[in-house]
């Protein structure tokens, strides 16, 4: 007959260890939870501050076109290119070559 006595310690070992193989991958896998759900978090909470961000610069704008300050900011332009003509204007000529 055949002695499987033998086989007893081994897997009287092999209950702890596979006991404690089990807690490490659950601690593995909640860390990878934990993280993807904090990354989502913040992930939000950036976009939540870009479009709070975009809509008062969209306010701004609104205002400037409604306001009237549109017109104001069309005569300076306006003005910043009658600058630079008159600057071309003013600059000597290059002389020229012999």
């Amino acid at each position: 007959m055949h002695d499987f006595g033998f086989l007893i310690p081994i897997f009287a070992l092999l209950i702890p260890i596979t006991a404690i193989w089990t807690k490490h991958q659950q601690k593995l896998a909640e860390m990878g939870i934990k993280s993807t759900a904090q990354e989502s978090a913040e992930r939000a909470a950036q976009y939540v501050s870009r479009i709070t961000e975009m809509e008062d610069r969209i306010r701004v704008l609104e205002r400037i076109v409604t306001d009237g300050g549109y017109n104001v900011a069309s005569q300076i332009e306006a003005l910043r290119d009658t600058r630079r003509v008159e600057r071309q204007l003013e600059a000597p000529e290059p002389k020229e070559r012999v």
